[in-house]
């Protein structure tokens, strides 16, 4: 029986855990990202509840920004940051510490290494983004219901929200993990995950219809378009609509992990 067929998938898996756990980075970083996304949408929703009194009477009967405040981009483009970081350290921290030599050895299928870190941190990002994502929406709504202005779970969007931005840190974690297979250097894999999810989609911001239909495509924008209730009309503007966020949602880390798949296996470590 060969060292491959003895290693089972599900202890690749507790192997892969007890790496990323061993992190000491790794509770410090989650800490934090849950914080600051709690602090941001704190914020949000007080800075509207001071303001109400001087909304119109319009804004004050719909308040479409209720479930914004939920999701300010400062707290949730940190999270996009440091999920992109942690799953590219989750791949890069093997080979700059030579690790993956000895993983390599004792797992020669090298796929199945990669499918167990792409599951550990998906499942890991998918536990913080859901804590993040129902905290700041309890949070926000909790302060806005002072004024009542509050929305519900149950209310036109704000499911949808919940979920987009629950998933949002596993799709940008596995991002990150796939750029780390891929150029297995600590400093511009990092360079790179930031600028693919933070800065590219920058450069795409423009009223032209070609520019804008690149920029639905970025997870950035799908993210933005799954969250936002206001200024998005019957006719979804520029072509984007919320079957094609989801989209974009599952084919970047779904493109991302495959890379990871063939390099992994046309490199030597």
């Amino acid at each position: 029986m060969t060292t491959t067929e003895r290693v089972r998938f599900t202890d690749l898996l507790a192997a892969e855990w007890i790496k990323i756990r061993s992190l000491r980075s790794t509770p410090w970083i989650l800490g934090v990202v849950v914080l600051t996304v709690l602090t941001a949408a704190g914020f949000a929703a007080y800075g509207d509840y001071q303001n109400y009194p001087r909304y119109s009477a319009q804004a004050r009967r719909d308040h479409v920004w209720s479930l914004g405040d939920a999701f300010p981009a400062a707290g949730w483009l940190t999270l996009m940051l440091a999920a992109g970081s942690v799953g590219a350290i989750v791949a890069v921290s093997e080979y700059s510490s030579g690790l993956i030599r000895t993983t390599t050895v004792a797992v020669p299928a090298r796929r199945q290494v990669v499918l167990a870190k792409a599951a550990v941190t998906a499942l890991l990002w998918t536990a913080v983004g859901l804590v993040c994502a129902l905290g700041s929406f309890a949070l926000s709504q909790s302060i806005l219901s002072g004024r009542d202005a509050a929305v519900s779970l149950g209310d036109v969007g704000s499911l949808r929200a919940v979920a987009a931005s629950a998933l949002l840190a596993p799709v940008c974690a596995l991002i990150g993990l796939g750029l780390g297979v891929l150029v297995r250097h600590s400093a511009t894999t990092m360079v790179g995950t930031a600028f693919t999810l933070l800065m590219l989609p920058t450069f795409f911001h423009s009223p032209r219809p070609w520019v804008e239909r690149i920029d639905h495509v970025m997870v950035q924008s799908a993210w933005q378009r799954l969250v936002t209730l206001y200024g998005w009309g019957p006719e979804p503007y520029g072509g984007q609509t919320t079957a094609g966020a989801w989209t974009v949602f599952a084919v970047w880390p779904l493109a991302a992990v495959a890379l990871a798949l063939v390099v992994v296996r046309r490199r030597d470590v």
